[in-house]
């Protein structure tokens, strides 16, 4: 992934109502502890607790989508393109229904819950228990074609590589013992 142009890059970043919020909280406990405690006591808890927002929201929002150089991302987890089956790209309903009722306990999950759509990613490595992905996307339509177009790039270069392989094999001027 050293590529510096990904065919797809995404953050999944909180919602900017989350830090509102969240700020707003913080400051609800300033006014509560200012009246109660020392005010130096009250703005250093304050100024504590927004840290522990600020890392929290930042970690939680952190999570990266990224296929590039034949290999998908997602979050912490990482696989080869080739491993990849067929992609599915789905709207909301679809992705809750797929992520709730119908979800198998043996899938990687990366969801958030203000992201409405998501992508069902096929793992076709069976060596991996792991059925499916189910990665949330803002664009789970662009995502699906970039893993798509990334999985016949990939393809392709592997016929490539195996038919000038087999051409090498068989070059009579190769020696075999």
């Amino acid at each position: 992934m050293g590529n510096t142009t990904a065919a797809f890059r995404e953050r999944l970043r909180v919602p900017f109502r989350w830090w509102l919020q969240g700020g707003l909280m913080v400051a609800s406990f300033w006014i509560a502890m200012v009246v109660a405690i020392p005010e130096a006591a009250a703005w250093g808890i304050t100024a504590a607790l927004m840290a522990m927002l600020a890392t929290g929201l930042r970690s939680y929002g952190g999570a990266r989508i990224v296929v590039d150089d034949g290999w998908l991302q997602a979050g912490r987890a990482k696989i080869e393109v080739k491993f990849v089956g067929p992609v599915l790209a789905l709207d909301k309903a679809a992705a809750r229904e797929v992520s709730g009722p119908l979800a198998d306990a043996r899938a990687f999950l990366l969801l958030r819950p203000y992201v409405p759509g998501a992508v069902r990613i096929e793992i076709d490595d069976p060596g991996d228990p792991t059925p499916y992905w189910l990665v949330s996307s803002r664009h789970p339509a662009v995502l699906a074609a970039a893993i798509e177009q990334t999985r016949r790039t990939a393809s392709r270069e592997a016929d490539a590589d195996n038919t000038k392989t087999q051409v090498r094999s068989t070059d009579p001027g190769i020696r075999r013992p």
